[in-house]
C-alpha cells in the first residue's frame, strides 16, 4: 500500500488537537491592521474551532492528522 500525500496547503493552515478538533488562524493578519480597532486586532489572536462539516473535509486532506 502506498503512502498517502498531505495536501499542504491545508497542512499550513489549520492544525488538529489531541481532541481531534481542527483548529484554524482568523484571516486577514498580513497587512492593513493600524486602522482597525483594538477589538478587532485583539481578535484577530485567538485562534477558532471549525464547524464539524468543514472539519470533516480539513481531514481528508491530513490523512496522517487522525
Amino acid at each position: 500500500m502506498p503512502k498517502l500525500k498531505t495536501r499542504k496547503a491545508v497542512s499550513k493552515r489549520f492544525k488538529v488537537s489531541k481532541g481531534k478538533k481542527v483548529i484554524g488562524r482568523t484571516t486577514g493578519q498580513g497587512h492593513f491592521n493600524a486602522r482597525e480597532d483594538g477589538k478587532a486586532t485583539r481578535a484577530k489572536r485567538s485562534d477558532f474551532v471549525l464547524f464539524k462539516a468543514d472539519a470533516e473535509n480539513v481531514k481528508k486532506n491530513l490523512p496522517y492528522a487522525k
